[in-house]
C-alpha cells in the first residue's frame, strides 16, 4: 500500500488540510497548481517550506484543501500544513531544526485570535470619548 501522510494547519479561522503522496513534486492548493495561486505575496508565503526543503520536495505530491478566514490566513495555514507534512514524510531532524530556526509558525499553529468587542465602545479597545467640562 502506498504511503500517505495527512496533516493540518490553522491560522485565525482558516484551516488547511494537506495530503502528501509520493510523486514528482506537484503542489496543489484547492486543486489549483501553487504556481497560479493569487495574490503573489500569499503564494510566496506558501512556497517558503518548499524552498527550505530543497531537492526533497521533488519526491512528493502535496494536495492542500484550505477553507475559512482570509487570503493571508489561508496562506499561513497552508504553509504550516505543508511544513508539518514534509517533516512527517521524511522524518528528518535537521529539516525540523531548519524550519524551527527559520520561523516557528511553520510548525506551530498561530493561536492569536481577534479580541471580542467590549461594552461602551465600537470595538475591543475603542471607547466613547468622555468630556469633563
Amino acid at each position: 500500500m502506498a504511503k500517505v501522510v495527512n496533516t493540518s494547519g490553522k491560522r485565525k479561522t482558516a484551516i488547511a488540510r494537506a495530503t502528501l503522496k509520493s510523486g514528482k513534486g506537484r503542489v496543489r492548493i484547492n486543486n489549483k497548481p501553487v504556481e497560479f495561486y493569487q495574490p503573489e505575496l500569499a503564494r510566496l508565503k506558501i512556497q517558503e517550506p518548499l524552498e527550505l526543503a530543497g531537492k526533497q520536495k521533488n519526491r512528493v505530491d502535496i494536495n492542500v484543501n484550505v477553507a475559512g478566514g482570509g487570503v493571508m490566513g489561508q496562506a499561513e495555514a497552508a504553509r504550516t500544513a505543508i511544513a508539518r507534512g514534509i517533516i512527517e514524510w521524511f522524518g528528518d531532524e535537521d529539516l525540523q531544526k531548519l524550519f524551527q530556526s527559520y520561523d516557528r509558525a511553520l510548525l506551530v499553529n498561530d493561536t492569536r485570535r481577534k479580541e471580542p468587542k467590549h461594552p461602551l465602545g465600537r470595538g475591543a479597545r475603542k471607547k466613547r470619548q468622555k468630556s469633563y467640562r
